[in-house]
């Protein structure tokens, strides 16, 4: 584990300012997570995590111009210590569960059953 730092995006960048962060301290992050999207004075591209960890904290501030190779944040932890799932997995099962409760409530109750009658001697 260790710093993250400003990635190089194309052979003359110089430098890269940070102008979203896709991640909060305290997320844990697997390797080739989008984690920041960084302006590259040409275009704005998405920055992925080259390894797995806790987001421990930001370096530079949003909208800070930064060196090529300039640390940007921090990740610390490993995948053993379970710090739990990425957002993608957690907002998956999170969609997943909501919307079985409204599958369920939409479906109409079942009719109840026909019972025969026989008339009474």
């Amino acid at each position: 584990m260790g710093d993250f730092r400003m990635p190089s995006l194309g052979a003359d960048m110089e430098r890269g300012k940070v102008v979203e962060w896709l991640v909060k301290p305290g997320d844990y992050v697997h390797r080739g997570e989008i984690i920041a999207a960084v302006d590259t004075e040409k275009t704005v591209m998405e920055v992925e995590s080259f390894e797995e960890g806790v987001i421990a904290e930001f370096l530079v501030d949003l909208g800070e111009t930064v060196p090529v190779g300039t640390p940007i944040a921090r990740i610390t932890g490993t995948p053993a210590e379970g710090a739990g799932p990425s957002r993608a997995d957690a907002a998956g099962r999170g969609a997943a569960t909501a919307t079985a409760p409204v599958a369920a409530a939409a479906a109409p109750p079942p009719a109840p059953a026909a019972r025969p009658t026989r008339p009474e001697p």
